[in-house]
């Protein structure tokens, strides 16, 4: 197989890696495609057998599969500046945030089109991405995409399109979240005294030990809380704070208004 990527930014950077680790793909079958003339030195040395290309200079591609991996803002000036046609089989991946497989279709005159919304462990082989496929895709042709798309962690084929704007919201922003949580508990840990580096120590650990439970155990996720939780002790006052202030309902909006984000950058 031969895969041409569009846009060598961190996202088709760590799909290359996780392709190349795996052996999916032999270094000098995949291309690498790129606007900006200053990252063409820094990629080569990373993928010194693989072809680099400037995006202007493209006069064809030679790949069964092309992954478009820019800014789902930069999508439409992207396919205005592609000047040729793809070849009736070429397959094309978008991992685009909320542009639809119907709009990509129609910029590009191209009908073989999957959509995939991976997150950022992906860099660690660790994420979690969901697609959706046009129809006239064949099952043979998903199963080529998922390899791929598992080499980068775990995929879920979603039948329904329109759920992948809240996947985007959920696993696609989703690490944001939690970093964002754990810099206010490592700050919290701050202001009772202990030291930046430590505090981080405690949290980061937390944070791993609290995800390796909710994946072993039997319980449900209230149940884990009342384990924590003694009547009148520390952590129930922590989380009366929480209530109080409706933190679960703040972090729900936020998620909702994320989705609704992603279906604004359809255009």
């Amino acid at each position: 197989m031969k895969i041409a990527i569009i846009g060598a930014g961190n996202m088709g950077l760590s799909f290359s890696k996780s392709f190349l680790k795996y052996e999916l793909i032999k270094p000098e079958n995949l291309h690498l495609i790129t606007r900006n003339q200053s990252k063409i030195q820094k990629i080569s040395e990373e993928f010194p057998k693989s072809k680099i290309s400037l995006f202007e200079n493209l006069n064809t591609i030679d790949a069964d599969l092309i992954i478009i991996a820019v800014k789902p803002q930069d999508f439409q000036k992207t396919a205005e500046n592609i000047h040729f046609s793809f070849n009736e089989n070429q397959m094309i991946l978008s991992i685009m945030a909320g542009i639809k497989i119907e709009k990509i279709q129609k910029s590009l005159n191209h009908s073989l089109v999957v959509r995939a919304m991976p997150n950022s462990p992906t860099l660690l082989g660790m994420g979690i991405t969901g697609y959706t496929s046009a129809e006239g895709i064949s099952f043979n042709q998903l199963m080529n995409i998922e390899r791929l798309l598992n080499s980068t962690g775990r995929s879920v084929y979603l039948e329904n399109e329109e759920l992948l704007d809240g996947v985007t919201a959920l696993s696609g922003s989703g690490p944001a979240y939690f970093y964002y949580i754990v810099d206010a508990m490592i700050k919290a840990g701050i202001q009772m005294g202990i030291d930046e580096n430590l505090s981080k120590l405690f949290v980061k650990q937390t944070m791993l030990g609290a995800y390796h439970l909710i994946n072993n155990s039997e319980k449900n996720l209230e149940e884990l809380i009342q384990d924590v939780a003694s009547k009148g002790g520390t952590t129930e006052a922590a989380l009366k704070t929480f209530n109080e202030n409706q933190l679960k309902e703040i972090l729900q909006n936020g998620i909702l208004n994320a989705e609704k984000r992603a279906k604004e950058l359809n255009g």
